[in-house]
């Protein structure tokens, strides 16, 4: 019997079935709608660092840090300069970016493929999904591209990156989608799209297309021990930023949902404890005064199953629910209590209204009470996150999860693991706690705050930037 084998020129491999010959035609396409942007912020010398602490009159800590600030103060203000990546979404100048691109700058330059400069105006930003939105006025229309359906995109697609890795300009790399769901900074309302696509720093607010040529994700973090590209980088999901550019184009900022609960996960134990059939759902662990939640009679120790006919699996699948839920709707919601299923309908909130009045402390939402605070995530200290964190017996205070590695805390030391048991001399003992403090501090004009930190028992003070 004879064996047929096929010969190819040397060099030259078959192409996989159903990947791209080349995506020369795409990315040109696309290339024209993608921009890069330059932001920059004068720097004077009062702001490169938080106040000295306050000391008593005398104390030898106060000629320490009046030495070390005198030593370290510049001479002048000088003026900080960041590069990163956007993408036309209205051919009248509407672009997104990441909030971190453009945060805190006094001037924003976006740069067209034909090396057109044009100055741009913050139209709206949000912390928690690091999106930002800018207006620019062209002399004619931009080449634009739309949002497509992050949802419909399978891990193992083909996806193509395009943006300003290390100021280069653009740049086009390709790779499939590696993961869906991936948490990172404790973030709840965001599960971020995995893609092995090279992203290097400048890429941030870049967008990732599909083989449409639509707007999937963007590109907004990278996991990197070396700094550079090791093929995992992260995306904010089209499905949540459209809404999110939707709402900052409206109304300038975001209007999510609010049900006014402390949530946590439901364990093995927990489910058993309460003759659930399975670990599933969202615990409440506290109930906001005043709040969609107490108002349609929701207690302490109810599990939410289901949201507005949407299950709920997991504690952080409640959150995502809630915020995309148009405010001033009622909606369905099943929870378990006392052994059985039961139903009530709540009206959903407005969250930044509610964090304006004061009944929801700055950073806090319906969360597990974690609060986002100065580059760091506090959260409650549970006996969970004391084993985590070998936290010693007997130790009070908030736990630190996660610390922005661009933060004023990261510079000063401060650690995931680490304990706060103190702000402005006074004990803290939940995340909001730190936040009202920091609230205070900053209607007091101070620019640090002092901070008592605790790691397996060692006790120091960090003064942090208030901003």
């Amino acid at each position: 019997m004879l064996t047929l084998v096929a010969l190819m020129a040397p060099g030259v491999r078959a192409q996989p079935a159903g990947a791209p010959v080349s995506f020369a035609d795409l990315a040109e396409k696309l290339l024209p709608a993608v921009v890069n942007i330059s932001s920059s912020q004068v720097l004077n010398p009062e702001d490169r660092g938080p106040d000295m602490p306050q000391f008593p009159p005398g104390s030898p800590f106060e000629e320490f840090f009046k030495d070390y600030m005198d030593k370290n103060a510049p001479a002048r203000p000088q003026r900080a300069t960041s590069l990163g990546s956007g993408f036309v979404i209205d051919p009248s100048g509407l672009i997104v970016t990441n909030n971190h691109v453009i945060d805190g700058a006094d001037e924003i330059t976006v740069i067209l493929q034909d090396d057109t400069n044009l100055k741009a105006e913050l139209v709206g930003k949000d912390d928690r999904t690091d999106l930002a939105l800018l207006r620019v006025k062209p002399s004619k229309p931009l080449p634009s591209v739309k949002f497509g359906d992050s949802d419909a995109t399978r891990i193992g697609d083909w996806v193509l990156a395009i943006g300003n890795p290390f100021g280069l300009g653009g740049t086009v790399t390709s790779g499939i989608l590696s993961a869906r769901s991936r948490s990172i900074n404790n973030e709840a309302l965001v599960d971020f799209l995995q893609t092995d696509a090279a992203i290097n720093r400048g890429n941030s607010g870049g967008p990732l297309f599909n083989l449409k040529g639509e707007v999937i994700g963007i590109n907004t973090a990278i996991f990197s021990p070396s700094g550079g590209s090791v093929g995992i980088g992260f995306s904010v999901p089209s499905n949540i930023a459209s809404v999110v550019v939707e709402q900052l184009k409206d109304y300038g900022r975001t209007r999510r949902g609010w049900l006014g609960v402390r949530i946590q996960d439901v364990t093995p134990e927990i489910a058993e404890s309460l003759k659930l059939d399975s670990p599933r759902g969202a615990l409440i662990a506290d109930v906001t005064a005043g709040g969609p939640a107490e108002e349609a009679g929701l207690k302490a120790g109810d599990v939410v199953l289901s949201f507005d006919g949407k299950p709920v699996p997991e504690m952080k699948r409640l959150p995502r629910l809630v915020a995309e839920t148009q405010i001033g709707r009622t909606a369905d919601l099943e929870y378990w209590r006392d052994g059985k299923s039961n139903k009530v309908k709540v009206k959903v909130g407005d969250l930044e209204e509610a964090m304006k009045t004061g009944l929801v402390a700055g950073g806090e939402s319906d969360d597990g009470g974690q609060v986002r605070l100065a580059g760091m995530t506090l959260a409650p200290l549970s006996d969970d996150l004391k084993d985590k964190y070998e936290v010693p017996d007997g130790t009070e205070g908030v736990v630190v999860t996660d610390v922005d590695a661009k933060s004023d805390a990261f510079e000063k030391g401060v650690r995931a693991g680490d304990i706060v048991r103190e702000v402005k001399n006074e004990k803290v003992a939940t995340p909001q706690d730190v936040s009202k403090l920091f609230a205070q501090a900053k209607e007091e004009g101070r620019k640090s705050v002092l901070v008592l930190i605790s790691r397996q028992g060692d006790m120091r003070f960090v003064p942090l930037a208030v901003e």
